[in-house]
């Protein structure tokens, strides 16, 4: 059987943690900042830990 490919344009915006789980960027921190405030701009830069059901279809997309 080949190797499974690894969908590149997931690589570039996950990753897994040692324990296995996806971790993903937060979204909303690009543009129209003048609204937002200074800590919810400041907690969008953390990363955090993807939901199950989105990270059961990433673990098809990043076999590795």
């Amino acid at each position: 059987m080949p190797k499974m490919k690894t969908n590149k344009g997931a690589a570039k915006r996950f990753r897994k943690t040692g324990t296995g789980k996806i971790v993903r960027n937060k979204a909303y921190s690009s543009h129209i900042l003048t609204s937002k405030s200074t800590k919810r701009k400041r907690n969008l830069r953390k990363t955090t830990i993807m939901s199950s059901g989105d990270a059961r279809r990433m673990k098809v997309m990043l076999p590795y």
